[in-house]
């Protein structure tokens, strides 16, 4: 069964500083989770050349693809780009196809040195477009470079769903269990989970006005057998006094 992987590397200080909070990852996550891609590791970097440089060669060797947003503006601290093209060891330079884009925004006077270093493009990257701002993110190979602008990075994913060859979808049902914690169904779930271990089983507690309690969450790939295996695990809480 064909598993795809993904890394994310969320770049910028001000991830780091707590300045920003960062909801792309989430927005990246439900993205490719009906392209049967799954998510290995996301990162938070900060706006280091070598840093960045580093985790972008790791990561293209370790997953199918790989997710970057931030740093590709137009101020000094918008190392991205420079970034990519150095881990992949190629030029960078003014492509005239993002100066096309940036001119459906922006009068050509009106295009300072600032504006222009948006339009800096690794050598050989294909362009992903951008209907926000019009500034162009790239991919060069497996890498993926978006703005870090929540708004216009999932405006970008719109330019990306066609370019990636996914897997198998992981599926779920979720059992939430009211009155019970971690530790009044550990033992049944570690049985569960040793009787089928090419299931995922999760616990994850909540606390409400209510009560409390936790949703068991179970994946796999199998509809059918997800369906057995939560009428089994049913079965095992109902018998759990507490």
């Amino acid at each position: 069964m064909k598993t795809v992987t993904a890394g994310v590397l969320l770049i910028g200080d001000e991830l780091l500083s707590g300045r920003t909070q960062d909801t792309n990852l989430k927005t990246i996550a439900n993205f490719l989770t009906p392209l049967g891609v799954q998510i290995g590791e996301a990162r938070v970097l900060a706006d280091d050349k070598d840093l960045i440089v580093s985790a972008v060669r790791t990561f293209s060797e370790r997953f199918d693809y790989v997710f970057t947003t931030g740093g590709i503006g137009p101020t000094h601290d918008d190392i991205t780009a420079d970034c990519i093209a150095e881990a992949f060891g190629v030029d960078i330079g003014e492509r005239e196809d993002a100066m096309d884009e940036l001119l459906k925004r922006y009068e050509p006077e009106d295009l300072n040195a600032a504006r222009r270093r948006m339009a800096r493009i690794p050598k050989g990257a294909s362009l992903i477009k951008n209907p926000v701002s019009m500034a162009p993110g790239f991919q060069t190979e497996n890498v993926f470079t978006m703005a870090g602008v929540p708004q216009i990075m999932k405006a970008m994913l719109e330019d990306i769903d066609h370019r990636i060859d996914g897997g198998h979808v992981v599926l779920k049902r979720t059992v939430p269990v009211k009155g019970k914690g971690e530790g009044d169904v550990a033992e049944s779930l570690g049985a569960l989970s040793e009787k089928y271990p090419e299931i995922s089983i999760g616990s994850y507690p909540f606390f409400d006005g209510n009560g409390y309690g936790l949703n068991v969450v179970l994946r796999g790939y199998d509809d059918g057998e997800l369906a057995d295996i939560e009428t089994e695990l049913r079965a095992m809480l109902d018998k759990i006094s507490i």
